[in-house]
């Protein structure tokens, strides 16, 4: 991994990934209804066909060195993706605001969709579906269109945090 202080003529230091990455596995907070400063959404953005940039909230988590989210196949950022995987995901939280760069890629391993539902099923009820492929639930966000909901895995090519406290910063990371 190379990192580069972007923030180096403000004399700040060079943020440590280690940090980051603890800080986005301690969990960031997206439960509906949460509010206040605790609660954080994460921005999925993806390219249309015209090559615009579609952006819209997701329920993502981070685990594994990576960001994870789900959506409808059929939902624009779903149809997006399978037409070009390249996408960004970015959240503020109170130390640091993160913009993730990679590409995003359905997963079709049965223990891995089961091993991320019941992450997600710690604050959202989803549980796998009979194809052991995908998530299904009573209920999700609109922009996730109707069930099956399948798990995407954004695999990490380049990151840019932002500290939000002392001493402050600025580090982008290539993977």
């Amino acid at each position: 991994m190379e990192a580069k202080n972007l923030a180096e003529m403000y004399k700040t230091p060079l943020l440590e990934w280690d940090a980051i990455g603890a800080g986005l596995g301690a969990g960031v907070d997206m439960v509906p209804g949460s509010g206040g400063p605790g609660r954080h959404t994460s921005w999925l953005a993806t390219i249309n066909a015209d090559g615009s940039p579609h952006v819209t909230g997701v329920g993502a988590l981070w685990a594994d060195g990576c960001f994870w989210f789900e959506t409808g196949r059929g939902t624009r950022k779903g149809r997006n993706l399978a037409r070009d995987p390249r996408c960004t995901i970015s959240v503020a939280t109170h130390d640091f605001d993160l913009v993730v760069d990679g590409e995003a890629t359905v997963v079709s391993d049965p223990a891995t969709v089961a091993a991320m539902a019941a992450r997600w099923a710690e604050s959202w009820p989803c549980r796998v579906d009979e194809t052991g492929l995908a998530l299904t639930a009573e209920f999700s966000a609109p922009s996730a269109g109707p069930p099956p909901w399948h798990v995407y895995r954004l695999t990490p090519r380049t990151a840019t945090a932002v500290a939000t406290v002392e001493p402050g910063g600025a580090t982008r990371w290539q993977f």
